[in-house]
């Protein structure tokens, strides 16, 4: 029978409540990333630097954990603006090209801090 494993990485801006993702057989659960970068810590300036600093901390989370983009089954993702949706969707699509991940976008009045205009959770697995 499989057990809860936390996987852990080197990150900017860890958050102390919570794991980046844990791990059960040959599922991943990713926390929640938001658009800071992954080795600065720093917000991205706009919707497009914050997408791509969200996947670019998930791709990370994913390669400690023994997987990749490649293997995500799930996206939820959180926008402040539905203004974004568009520009969100085009940065998106940059890192899931083909095989797209079931996928959920609502938008939030916000986030934790004023400045995160997104957040993305994600499920991937391990292929056997």
């Amino acid at each position: 029978m499989p057990r809860k494993e936390i996987v852990t990485v080197a990150s900017a801006a860890p958050n102390p409540n919570l794991s980046a993702a844990t791990r059960f057989g040959n599922l991943v659960f990713v926390s929640g990333q938001t658009g800071r970068h992954p080795v600065t810590g720093e917000v991205g300036k706009d919707i497009r630097e914050q997408t791509r600093n969200v996947l670019e901390r998930i791709k990370v989370i994913l390669t400690a954990a023994g997987t990749s983009l490649d293997n995500v089954l799930s996206a939820l993702t959180h926008l402040t603006r539905r203004d974004d949706l568009a520009a969100y969707n085009e940065e998106y699509a940059k890192y899931f090209p083909t095989g797209k991940p079931a996928r959920t976008t609502v938008t939030v009045a916000s986030l934790n801090a004023p400045e995160l205009l997104i957040e993305i959770t994600v499920i991937a697995c391990i292929p056997d």
